[in-house]
C-alpha cells in the first residue's frame, strides 16, 4: 500500500490534467507504482463528474446536454487521451494483416471509420447513461456516476496484471504491462463492487454489473494482447472507456 501511495503523484500527472509533478526519472517501479494509484484518479474523475451533472441540472439544463457536457470534462480532464485510445485500438481491430500492421494503424495518428463509430456509440452511451442518472436526481444515482467513472481505472489495474507483456519495448506499455500482481486488481475491486451497491435501485444489480464488467474488460484486454502483440498504452484506454461505458448502462436497468 505504501508504494502505491508513492505512486499517487505519478498516477495524476499519467491520467489527468491536474498540475501534479510526478518523480524526474520514471522507471518501471516508478509506472508500477502509479497503475496500483490509477483508481484514486478514477474518484477524483468521478467526483468531477457528478459536480458537472449536479450544478448544471440544479440550473435547469436538460439532464441528457448535461450528461453530455459530465462526458466533455471527463474528456478535458484527460487530456483525451483515452478516447483516444478506445479510438486506435479499435481501428487496430478493425484492420487486416499482422501485429505489426495493426500496430502501424493505431499509431497512424488519424481516425478511421471503426474507430470513430466506436467513438460516437460510447461516448454517447455513457452521455444518456449519465443523463438518466442525472433526471433520477437521486443519492444512488449520483453513485452510479462515481462508481462507473471508478470501474475504469480498476480495469486499468486488471489490464497491467502479472502475465501481459507490452507490444514493444518501449513506450508507456513497457512502463506498465506485466507490472500488477493479481491480489492489487482484487483489492481495488473490493471497494468498487461494495459502493456500487449503493448505486443502483436493487441492492444486487451493482455487484453484478461491476463484476461484469471487469471480466468482460479482461477477456477484451486478452484478445487485443493477442491481435497486437502486446499491451500498449492505447489498450489501455480502450479498456477503461469500455468498462466506464458498460458500467454505466448496466447501471441504469431498472430505472
Amino acid at each position: 500500500m505504501a508504494g502505491a501511495l508513492s505512486g499517487v503523484p505519478l498516477a495524476f500527472s499519467w491520467l489527468t490534467v491536474l498540475p501534479v509533478r510526478g518523480p524526474s526519472d520514471i522507471d518501471r517501479t516508478a509506472g508500477r507504482r502509479a497503475i496500483a494509484a490509477a483508481p484514486l484518479t478514477g474518484i477524483a474523475l468521478g467526483a468531477l463528474a457528478v459536480a458537472v451533472l449536479w450544478g448544471t441540472t440544479s440550473i435547469g439544463l436538460n439532464p441528457y446536454l448535461a450528461g453530455l457536457l459530465a462526458v466533455g470534462a471527463l474528456a478535458l480532464g484527460t487530456r483525451g487521451m483515452h478516447v483516444d485510445g478506445l479510438c486506435d485500438t479499435v481501428d487496430g481491430l478493425g484492420c487486416y494483416g499482422p501485429p505489426d500492421r495493426a500496430r502501424e494503424v493505431m499509431h497512424s495518428g488519424g481516425a478511421g471509420p471503426f474507430g470513430v463509430a466506436a467513438l460516437f456509440i460510447a461516448l454517447g452511451l455513457q452521455a444518456l447513461s449519465f443523463g438518466t442518472f442525472a433526471a433520477a436526481h437521486s443519492p444512488a444515482h449520483w453513485a452510479a456516476v462515481a462508481v462507473a467513472v471508478a470501474a475504469g481505472r480498476v480495469a486499468v489495474v486488471f489490464a497491467c496484471r502479472r502475465g501481459i507483456p507490452a507490444s514493444s519495448s518501449t513506450g508507456f506499455g513497457a512502463l506498465v504491462a506485466d507490472s500488477q500482481p493479481l491480489w492489487v486488481g482484487i483489492v481495488w475491486s473490493a471497494p468498487l463492487i461494495a459502493a456500487s451497491a449503493f448505486a443502483a435501485d436493487r441492492w444486487w444489480l451493482g455487484p453484478i454489473v461491476t463484476t461484469l464488467t471487469l471480466l468482460i474488460s479482461i477477456v477484451c484486454v486478452r484478445h487485443c494482447v493477442r491481435r497486437f502483440g502486446g499491451l500498449n498504452g492505447d489498450v489501455l484506454g480502450f479498456a477503461l472507456e469500455l468498462s466506464v461505458t458498460i458500467t454505466a448502462v448496466g447501471l441504469t436497468l431498472g430505472i
